[in-house]
């Protein structure tokens, strides 16, 4: 999970950006952590359940 959690963090809180000193990175770590924190959801290690399928009716005619 530290991979994943990297990867969105490096994405959300340090692309693109350019950094004169450690206070600003400091800034952006604050910052994209308190933005990865506020949409976190659970995190759901097997597929979720297929939705059952509305069956529609099927009508065949026959010759």
């Amino acid at each position: 999970m530290q991979e994943g959690w990297w990867r969105l963090f490096r994405r959300d809180a340090l692309a693109g950006q350019s950094f004169a000193n450690a206070d600003e990175i400091e800034q952006a770590m604050q910052a994209g952590t308190t933005q990865l924190n506020n949409r976190a959801k659970p995190w759901i290690w097997e597929r979720p359940p297929k939705r059952r399928r509305h069956l529609r009716r099927l009508f065949c005619y026959r010759l």
